[in-house]
């Protein structure tokens, strides 16, 4: 399997990352990374989203910058990028997860 295209750190752009964020299946995912750590990328699919468009979600995270993934024989593992984004903007990855917890709070 090749190995997947991710962006440097310095390449990182912040409209990129915030595109990758809009979306709530795609922050969902964030948050599950953030609460977990590295997983498999078919543990990252949401109830009722379809594995190819799971897959589309995950490339655009990946090709924002915020998240890596890498290959393991036939598997992919999928993992935030906190360190990488938290050199590019401080605090916004914390700031954005926070933001998305309380908004959660107010529609229940």
């Amino acid at each position: 399997m090749r190995e997947l295209a991710h962006p440097d750190t310095a390449d990182i752009r912040l409209t990129d990352v915030m595109h990758a964020l809009s979306d709530p299946v795609r922050l969902a995912a964030v948050r599950q990374l953030a609460a977990t750590g590295e997983r498999h990328c078919g543990a990252l699919h949401e109830g009722g989203v379809a594995a190819s468009t799971m897959t589309h979600h995950l490339r655009v995270l990946r090709e924002a910058g915020v998240t890596r993934t890498h290959v393991v024989g036939r598997e992919r593992l999928v993992s935030l990028r906190r360190e990488d984004l938290a050199v590019r903007f401080p605090g916004l990855l914390d700031a954005v997860l926070t933001a998305g917890q309380s908004e959660d709070l107010r529609v229940r």
